[in-house]
């Protein structure tokens, strides 16, 4: 099965991270749920993990200055902290279901180490 990433860059600077079709489906899913039309999907990098830096993902109201926000397809604005967005240059967001389990999974270019869990690279 082959998905594709969406997005859509506001301004010169690249997007720092895509959504796959799927991905970007269930956030809008999900946010839904929590009704918050003000609310966008953060994803950031944090020092930490068994690798270095450890991804976060998290339902935000707050927009600060230097974030970058894309608007996503099905109205999913996605922002990323100016740090992050060095270290998550190039990278998509998929999300699956299936037999093994449920969740986000992000394919970062820049990670050259990842640990077992997925959830942390260097």
């Amino acid at each position: 099965m082959t998905t594709t990433a969406t997005s859509v860059s506001i301004g010169k600077k690249p997007d720092p991270v895509t959504l796959t079709d799927v991905a970007s489906a269930k956030v809008a899913e999900l946010l839904a749920q929590e009704e918050g039309e003000e609310l966008a999907l953060r994803v950031a990098v944090k020092p930490g993990g068994c690798s270095g830096y450890s991804y976060e993902m998290f339902f935000d109201s707050e927009v600060n200055d230097d974030d970058l926000v894309r608007q996503v397809a099905d109205h999913v604005r996605v922002v990323v902290d100016s740090a992050s967005a060095e270290l998550l240059a190039g990278s998509s967001l998929d999300y699956s279901d299936g037999l093994q389990g449920a969740g986000f999974h992000i394919t970062n270019p820049n990670a050259q180490r990842t640990c077992g869990c997925g959830s942390s690279f260097s």
